[in-house]
């Protein structure tokens, strides 16, 4: 006589969580997901069963799919910011050479996942979400160089910051993927950009 075994998959036991702590945990579960699946995966479903919360609760608390991801877009924009103030102030101070500069930038954009999912959002046609993104970005271009500079040396400076956070975007979308097409290691674009930015910084006139 056999004996049938039947298995069932668990759902994660539900706990309370205050308002605060139950927006906090989706967008812990929402950043794990874009960046060990991509921005596709952060649906609520998803989330939802991630952390032992039902569908519907987590809908009262984001709205929708959209609104999960506008949140977790804020979040990122805060992260993203200080970041780039940090690498700034580093910078300015010399306390940073180009090279740990291009590595925070690069690390921005990359590590908690800015620049995957602007990338997407950009894509899914909807870019005026990206505005909150636009406006950290133009600041960090705007205070990089020296309030007292000439007009031409913060061309410069402009110009070249715009170069980094061009490539430092692409890298964190697509780097990987094209590195290892073209077999080059991870850190490849970085130190490229390393070596090109005081070139520019001393001999490009801007645009």
């Amino acid at each position: 006589m056999s004996i049938a075994v039947r298995t069932k998959k668990t759902a994660k036991k539900r706990i309370r969580r205050t308002p605060e702590q139950a927006r906090a945990d989706a967008l812990r579960v929402a950043r794990e997901l874009l960046l060990k699946r991509g921005p596709n995966a952060v649906t609520l479903q998803a989330v939802a069963a991630d952390i032992g919360m039902t569908h519907t609760n987590l809908l009262h608390h984001f709205g929708s799919a959209a609104g999960l991801q506008a949140a977790l877009m804020t979040e990122m924009t805060r992260e993203l910011t200080n970041a780039l103030e940090h690498a700034v102030q580093r910078f300015r101070s010399g306390k940073a050479d180009a090279e740990e500069l291009v590595s925070l930038v690069f690390d921005a954009f990359d590590e908690g996942g800015a620049g995957r999912l602007a990338a997407w959002i950009s894509i899914s046609g909807e870019p005026n979400k990206l505005e909150a993104i636009g406006e950290v970005v133009q600041s960090y271009l705007e205070h990089i160089g020296e309030e007292d500079a000439s007009r031409e040396a913060r061309a410069r400076i402009s110009s070249a910051s715009f170069l980094v956070t061009l490539v430092a975007f692409g890298d964190a979308v697509i780097g990987e993927t094209v590195g290892t097409m073209m077999r080059r290691d991870r850190n490849t674009a970085r130190r490229m950009i390393a070596k090109l930015l005081p070139v520019l910084l001393t001999e490009y006139e801007g645009a």
